[in-house]
């Protein structure tokens, strides 16, 4: 195992392990080339203005189908009532000046046989190199009674938008002495410490506002990400607030009914002032459309380019790849792109790829000045990727004020320039 302090982790991705080393690419080969990009979130944006900072010449062309994009990271800061939803909403004026061919349309077919996509509005683009990164969906009959229209009386806000801002108005209009209940999947699932902060930063907001409310995590797992860093600061900054129960213990959302506001476990149920009810996931509609899942529900991909096992020539990204230790997080989304974008350029330019170490860093807040983190450094081993850092990997428990303080800044400078890098 790699055995590096936090301090001397952060030195070494400044100093480009978060970057694979490129090879220059001719530009009349990377004039000839096209690639098209789908889905403009981490993935996707980042792996486009790659590109094009690194190959200028090169053809590429991002499909997605909203004109704004509002980030998951961060996302549970407004439904604490920290920042607004604007601060965490981008456009694609930024990738688009940065000579990226920005198409706001639906993929709806992947021909992988021709290389076109095929959009909503009727348009085929042709491709020589196709990079999905559609994200996730739900699995809504994950549970029974739950469906997009039950997500618009017990909101998931896993996909970050209009759903952060429901829920956040959801817990401003209860009233004090409210049961909050956040009904958590088993994994995999996109950002593996989000519910946890979630929770934190809504008993952060409910403290403040509404002191006799309660919130109730219940979860299909038996353990999660930051466990100890979490439960230290429930029991420290909110006493008696948060309860979580594990899938052993009757955790396991197993229905909802929207008509009586009921959840139902097991053996329990509940009827909640706010239900925040998150599903099981799979990766994104076009995805699966295309079979790149073969069936699995998660993309399979060569570790080292992310390339599909299924089809050649197709790139995956994202929360809807099978990455092995590596979770399903922005941070990851983007470090994958620069390894992929490095894997298409070498390939354009016919030179050996060499793969580089990935690294995921998450920060989570549990009010605004104290947040704490996990950083992991990953590497190609055969056929998967492997965690191979192993020392002082999380904020340690019993951390000061003042190092939780600094978490938080740093959080805050890790999101201004992983957005800056993508959206300009």
């Amino acid at each position: 195992m790699i055995k590096l302090s936090r301090r001397d982790f952060v030195a070494a991705a400044a100093a480009g392990l978060a970057a694979p080393m490129l090879m220059s690419v001719p530009a009349r080969a990377a004039t000839a080339a096209k690639v098209v990009v789908i889905g403009g979130g981490f993935g996707g944006a980042s792996i486009a203005r790659y590109l094009r900072r690194n190959a200028p010449d090169l053809s590429v062309t991002l499909v997605e189908r909203d004109k704004q994009f509002t980030t998951c990271p961060f996302s549970n800061g407004v439904i604490g009532g920290l920042w607004s939803i604007a601060d965490v909403t981008f456009t694609y004026d930024g990738i688009a000046a940065a000579g990226v061919t920005v198409v706001h349309d639906t993929a709806t077919t992947i021909d992988a046989d021709r290389k076109t996509v095929a959009l909503a509005g009727g348009t085929v683009l042709d491709y020589d190199y196709l990079v999905v990164s559609p994200g996730i969906q739900f699995v809504w009959d994950s549970i029974e009674g739950y469906s997009a229209e039950a997500a618009d009386i017990m909101p998931h806000a896993w996909q970050a938008g209009p759903q952060t801002t429901l829920l956040r108005n959801q817990l401003e209009a209860m009233d004090d002495g409210g049961l909050v209940v956040i009904g958590v999947p088993a994994v995999p699932f996109r950002c593996p410490p989000g519910p946890y902060e979630r929770a934190t930063l809504i008993a952060n907001y409910l403290t403040q506002a509404k002191p006799k409310s309660k919130i109730m995590i219940l979860d299909a797992n038996e353990s999660f990400a930051k466990q100890p860093l979490f439960e230290e600061a429930w029991k420290n900054l909110y006493p008696g607030m948060v309860e979580w129960i594990p899938g052993s213990q009757s955790g396991i959302v197993m229905s909802v009914d929207t008509a009586t506001m009921t959840v139902s476990t097991s053996f329990d149920d509940y009827q909640p002032a706010v239900a925040n009810i998150i599903p099981a996931q799979r990766a994104g509609k076009i995805a699966i459309d295309a079979g790149l899942d073969a069936g699995q529900g998660f993309c399979s991909i060569n570790p080292a380019t992310f390339e599909s096992t299924v089809h050649k020539g197709i790139y995956v990204l994202g929360d809807a790849t099978i990455a092995g230790a590596m979770p399903k997080s922005g941070f990851s989304a983007n470090n994958q792109a620069k390894a992929c974008g490095a894997a298409i350029l070498a390939d354009i330019a016919g030179t050996e790829f060499t793969p580089a170490k990935l690294i995921n860093v998450c920060y989570s807040f549990a009010k605004a000045d104290y947040a704490f983190e996990v950083v992991d450094v990953f590497e190609v081993a055969g056929d998967t990727i492997n965690l191979v850092f192993d020392d002082n990997r999380f904020t340690p428990v019993g951390a000061s004020d003042e190092v939780h303080q600094t978490e938080a800044k740093y959080a805050h400078s890790w999101y201004e320039n992983i957005t800056a890098e993508m959206f300009g």
